[in-house]
């Protein structure tokens, strides 16, 4: 099997992988139903309303998600999973039973939307640790990959799907195969042979757990400048499921189809980019960086796009460049993580990734009102480029580490550590001392 898709010759991550693959379908035809159902359906086209939904799907990861990542160092994190991914399906048949009924309002959106970000701020570290058990450590970032892989891929094909089962049969049934989908992940985890996994050393009860995962984390710069970074980047640049919402509505006049669309174009660069990231063995700190600025240039160029198929174009390189800035800061940071903390640190991870939404979400939908579309994705680019040239500029003085701009084979910033640039001079050093030796001889 090719480096790329290493770890699915594992029987357990097989298994879970494509469990995975279903349910994240379901999720992202959800997501683009919900927001559809509050844009169209219960409001007058307000994307402050969808903000304010995304925000309350992602408040609860700020307040539980630390103390869910202790229970996935404490806890079996695959027994975890299967209660929570059950709530996930009982939550959005929950919806599905309000819309098709009649009775939903907005106000049952906002209390299903907490609740889910309940449940999701409980799985989302369980899922982060149970990778590391399915695969030897060896090949966890290709793991950590393929998740991401399997996520765009459902997203690449959920919004289409989405778009067309909202135009046939309208949003409720799609909440209702979202909720059949859990189905597969609870079924994949109670198909795989548990005596196969990696199981990680489970931390002991004891005081101040959680200040030990926060005390770890401030020891490690490199973490800190990661999620700095995707704090940024999260809270006012990945906001696709609003601005994409306003700039097909309001720019360019599109219905639910041409929405789905820009999600699914949107996911061949970000499935790109994870089948990219799957190959390399150890990101480190300068790809997070340098993704992060190529992101910010991506989106600029997207909220500048004059027509529709501009714009769904332009999302291609937007997904390549969040993907991977995503997939390199998980891996990173897992890789580096001792196993006894990593599920509190994982945690962290978690947090500033979806908590910093409800933060931004809010913010981007009030300018996309005040200001319009275009300008609801530039306050994010803007930001993208700035927090990279602070972080590269901080590195440079913290680390020795030296960014330089280089034009062939193509374009690209290269981030150097002191001591790859000590080691590459030593290397020339020893071949001129080789080759005069070789010459001497002669």
């Amino acid at each position: 099997m090719s480096t790329t898709f290493a770890s699915l010759g594992i029987r357990n991550y097989r298994i879970w992988f494509f469990g995975a693959l279903v349910a994240n379908v379901g999720t992202w035809m959800q997501r683009i139903a919900q927001d559809w159902l509050v844009l169209t359906e219960l409001t007058d086209n307000s994307g402050l309303a969808v903000g304010v939904v995304t925000a309350l799907q992602f408040v609860p990861a700020v307040f539980l998600t630390p103390v869910a990542g202790l229970l996935a160092d404490r806890f079996d994190p695959r027994k975890l999973l299967i209660w929570t991914q059950g709530a996930l399906g009982v939550l959005a048949a929950v919806l599905g039973a309000l819309v098709l009924g009649g009775h939903a309002q907005l106000w049952h959106v906002y209390v299903l939307a907490l609740a889910l970000g309940v449940a999701t701020a409980f799985d989302a570290p369980a899922r982060q640790v149970f990778v590391s058990e399915l695969v030897p450590p060896e090949r966890l970032g290709n793991a950590v990959s393929l998740n991401s892989a399997s996520f765009n891929a459902a997203r690449l094909v959920g919004p289409g799907v989405a778009g067309l089962a909202i135009a046939a049969v309208g949003t409720g049934w799609v909440f209702v195969i979202n909720a059949a989908s859990f189905a597969f992940t609870i079924g994949a985890m109670l198909l795989m042979r548990t005596s196969e996994l990696q199981h990680m050393p489970r931390s002991e009860r004891g005081k101040g757990q959680l200040r030990e995962g926060l005390r770890y984390v401030r020891r490690r710069s490199d973490i800190v400048v990661i999620l700095a970074v995707l704090f940024v980047v999260a809270a006012l640049g990945l906001n696709f499921q609003l601005t994409s919402a306003v700039m097909a509505t309001e720019v360019f006049g599109k219905s639910a189809d041409g929405y789905g669309i820009l999600g699914s174009v949107l996911a061949i660069g970000s499935l790109a980019g994870a089948l990219m990231a799957a190959r390399r063995v150890r990101p480190r700190v300068r790809l997070v960086i340098g993704s992060a600025f190529g992101f910010g240039i991506a989106s600029t160029l997207m909220a500048l796009a004059p027509t529709y198929e501009l714009f769904a174009l332009a999302t291609i390189p937007v997904g390549f460049f969040s993907l991977t800035m995503i997939t390199a800061a998980n891996t990173a940071i897992q890789l580096s993580t001792d196993p006894e903390v990593r599920g509190r640190v994982m945690s962290l991870y978690v947090l500033v990734l979806f908590g910093a939404t409800p933060l931004g979400s809010p913010v981007v939908g009030w300018v996309a009102e005040a200001w319009g579309g275009r300008w609801s994705i530039l306050v994010g680019s803007l930001s993208a480029i700035l927090v990279a040239a602070v972080a590269a500029i901080w590195s440079g003085r913290r680390w020795g580490v030296e960014v330089t701009y280089v034009l062939r084979p193509r374009p690209h910033l290269v981030l150097t550590h002191r001591e790859e640039r000590e080691a590459r001079e030593q290397a020339k050093i020893d071949a001129a001392a080789a080759e005069s030796g070789v010459r001497t001889a002669a």
